[in-house]
């Protein structure tokens, strides 16, 4: 069995019970939520709560660590879920309970990931509590070692042309573009962009940027082109499945893990389509494409940093994997 296998089919050491305490983080400003009511009858195992800031989320999820729930269910998109994970981190440490997501956000991309179906409820997501798999995965713990900002726990953190694309993804969500089809949309106009837009054009211009692997903080090597100090594109995640197919890590699928471009080479970009197929041209390597698992991760950049769909800002950044977490799935 290899470790994507192992992760699948985690045992669960603990006898669920026939009605587990659940926690229920609803996010009413979610996407697929707006209008919409919860949906629950009255029950005594269930607790709800509909925080507003941080501060509320994290005395939410004490009240829900104080009951002993059993089962976290989150009802919001990616956003939502980094959110709460961040907010939860010194509630739970290592001892989360189980964990259900509902793909109601914009962008649902860890629900991708997991293989929970887009019209999940949360009567449907506590009734698998007792018959559903877990799928095991380990959020990026990100620090910010300039201070001033507690670590976060997400999925997705990205620069460069990835912070661009998210910024174009907020005109493809008003344009009625959602979850996958948001992803192909983006990424089809940042190609066209870099492709066809002169080195002036913020697309192909790059960040400043550099990249240490691993404890010994190996820099990452800067191909043939291009400004030795400035990155294209960077893109860290710990998710093994991506929106729309993609195969961005070719084929390493458990860990943390990156995958840069030092310049938007015309070349590498018509290679773009292969590349997220999962199939990378022997030179893409030449060129300054790189594909790597490590852990941790540090990087120091001059523009705003990307974290499951929320801009941060510039600095330096420690990329580390975080706690095991249990995820329910049908």
């Amino acid at each position: 069995m290899t470790s994507a296998d192992a992760s699948q089919a985690a045992p669960d050491p603990r006898a669920a019970p026939a009605a587990p305490s659940v926690g229920v983080i609803y996010n009413p400003r979610s996407h697929r939520n707006q209008g919409r009511d919860l949906g629950l009858d009255v029950q005594t195992n269930i607790f709800v709560a509909q925080p507003e800031g941080a501060a509320r989320l994290k005395e939410a999820l004490e009240g829900f660590a104080a009951r002993g729930i059993d089962y976290l269910i989150v009802n919001g998109g990616d956003g939502t879920v980094r959110d709460v994970l961040t907010a939860g981190h010194d509630v739970f440490g290592d001892a989360w309970p189980d964990i259900a997501v509902l793909p109601k956000g914009k962008t649902n991309a860890l629900n991708v990931d997991l293989g929970a179906p887009p019209g999940w409820t949360i009567g449907a997501a506590i009734a698998a509590y007792a018959t559903g798999r877990r799928v095991v995965r380990h959020p990026i713990r990100v620090e910010a070692l300039d201070g001033g900002r507690p670590a976060m726990l997400g999925f997705i953190f990205g620069a460069g042309a990835y912070t661009l694309g998210i910024r174009a993804g907020q005109d493809a969500h008003r344009l009625g573009a959602f979850d996958s089809l948001a992803v192909g949309v983006t990424t089809a106009w940042g190609v066209l962009q870099a492709l066809f837009g002169s080195d002036r054009n913020l697309w192909r211009r790059g960040v400043e940027t550099t990249i240490s692997l691993g404890c010994e903080k190996t820099p990452l090597p800067h191909g043939p082109l291009g400004d030795p100090a400035r990155r294209h594109l960077m893109l860290i995640s710990t998710l093994e499945r991506f929106p729309a197919g993609m195969k961005l890590f070719g084929d390493i699928r458990s860990g943390l893990k990156l995958v840069a471009m030092d310049h938007p080479k015309r070349e590498l970009l018509l290679s773009i389509p292969a590349i997220v197929a999962g199939r990378v041209p022997a030179k893409a390597w030449d060129w300054g494409f790189h594909q790597i698992a490590a852990d941790p991760i540090e990087i120091a950049i001059a523009d705003e940093v990307i974290l499951d769909g929320e801009a941060f800002p510039a600095g330096r950044y420690r990329l580390a994997s975080g706690p095991a977490l249990r995820f329910v799935v049908p």
